[in-house]
């Protein structure tokens, strides 16, 4: 029984420091020039618009095209629950803000984070791109950035958006999970 509780207690502990090393990692910003700076999407309102979560990503991402530190934004999203196209919702948003459309891409096929990743990388090639900055929530920005770096993009930064909810109590240790899961494949 000792064994048991030696070895439960030793994996909790390791799950939690493996955590806080993701947390801090994505609460790090890394602010560097890049070619784009890719979002991945998320939830859309029922109007259409950009929920709060996915708002804060733009805007973030907003800035760092504004300070100059990538010439163009790739968004990219899939068809939701509710119907609309993700991608087309954010390049709407970041538009209304001054992004002209000439510096958006739009990439309605990404329904996961490893698609995200894999056509950001299609796109980044076809047109020569080397680097990209990451515009995400912070417990999400190790994963992204692997999953990017895995389909051979150089991530040169990284920014999160600075929102925080109650669902992130879950959505932390998912992404725990999902980076192990991430890591782990070849």
């Amino acid at each position: 029984m000792r064994k048991i509780t030696v070895l439960g207690s030793s994996t909790v502990g390791v799950f939690l420091l493996a955590t806080a090393a993701l947390v801090l990692a994505g609460l790090h910003d890394k602010l560097a020039p890049a070619d784009v700076i890719v979002v991945p999407g998320n939830t859309i309102a029922p109007d259409g618009t950009p929920s709060p979560r996915l708002q804060a990503r733009l805007d973030v991402a907003l800035k760092q095209f504004q300070q100059r530190r990538a010439p163009r934004i790739l968004v990219s999203g899939a068809t939701g629950k509710e119907g609309f196209d993700e991608a087309a919702s954010m390049a709407r948003y970041l538009q209304s803000r001054g992004v002209p459309a000439s510096a958006i891409i739009e990439d309605n096929q990404g329904w996961t984070t490893d698609a995200t990743a894999r056509n950001a990388a299609t796109l980044m090639r076809a047109h020569g791109w080397k680097t990209a900055m990451v515009a995400t929530q912070y417990f999400h920005v190790p994963r992204f950035r692997l999953a990017l770096e895995r389909s051979g993009i150089a991530v040169s930064g990284q920014v999160h958006a600075p929102y925080f909810e109650l669902r992130d109590l879950y959505s932390v240790p998912r992404e725990t999970v999902g980076y192990a899961v991430y890591f782990m494949r070849p």
